[in-house]
């Protein structure tokens, strides 16, 4: 279901003058998403948003976002948020995001098989369905940024994140090898890899001052990411990095998964 509406360039009047650009966030309605669909609104581009929860996004819809309501392990949804995202823009699809995520935290002989293969559909399929569904889009302009989310887990051997482990460091895995199938066609593939957020999802892990205490403990900096962090790197790696930089995870863990403090 489509609900587009017209663009709105409240705060960029050059914007007016400028070449718009269509990006879709996959996963919309998250709260990295929220964030990042405003930056690039704020840009005056196009923004897609493929969400489950209408509700999330009303503002940035708005604000001229578009919403295409649905699951992101739905291969017709996916493809109908590409192809009305590719329509949106001056040259088609220029950036695509997955923000789609899940967790599930219990060691491996607690674990039912189902709620390990439903972190790994949710995250590492959903991720290989937008990499194939976008992918494709851009290789038809010969050129495009897709950025992925990973998490500090999918580096760092964290007790009880066996499953996450296994569906981010999937995830890993196949940017780097995605950036190098498609480096010579013009697409760059990169990932984040965030440490413990003030999110929704951040919360379930965040759910007592003592666990939060120990979590705070175990990072360098001290402190828990903020969203509007890591959404400010995506956009970054969206519309400004250099276009060297392809098949990177950047690493927003306050020095977790690198250092010793």
């Amino acid at each position: 279901m489509f609900y587009p509406l017209k663009q709105q360039y409240k705060n960029n009047e050059k914007c007016k003058y400028c070449m718009s650009k269509s990006f879709l966030l996959i996963g919309g309605s998250s709260d990295i998403g929220l964030q990042l669909a405003s930056l690039l609104l704020g840009d005056g581009h196009q923004v897609t948003l493929l969400a489950r929860d209408a509700s999330r996004v009303e503002a940035l819809v708005s604000e001229g976002a578009h919403l295409v309501e649905g699951d992101a392990l739905d291969e017709s949804t996916v493809q109908a948020a590409v192809n009305h995202a590719s329509e949106q823009g001056e040259n088609g699809l220029s950036g695509m995001a997955h923000l789609v995520g899940s967790i599930a935290l219990r060691p491996p002989h607690a674990t039912k098989l189902e709620d390990f293969e439903s972190v790994l559909q949710t995250n590492l399929v959903s991720a290989f369905l937008a990499l194939k569904t976008a992918g494709k889009a851009m290789l038809k302009l010969g050129t495009g940024r897709m950025c992925f989310t990973s998490s500090v887990a999918g580096s760092y051997g964290l007790t009880n994140h066996e499953a996450i482990a296994a569906a981010k460091g999937g995830i890993e895995a196949m940017v780097r090898a995605a950036a190098s199938t498609y480096a010579q066609r013009g697409l760059r593939v990169n990932a984040v890899a965030p440490g413990l957020t003030e999110t929704r999802l951040g919360a379930t892990v965040l759910r007592s001052d003592a666990i939060r205490e120990a979590s705070v403990g175990m990072i360098p900096l001290k402190r828990i990411n903020e969203p509007h962090e890591i959404a400010e790197s995506i956009h970054w790696l969206l519309t400004k990095a250099p276009d060297n930089m392809t098949g990177q995870i950047l690493h927003l863990d306050g020095g977790m998964s690198t250092l010793r403090g």
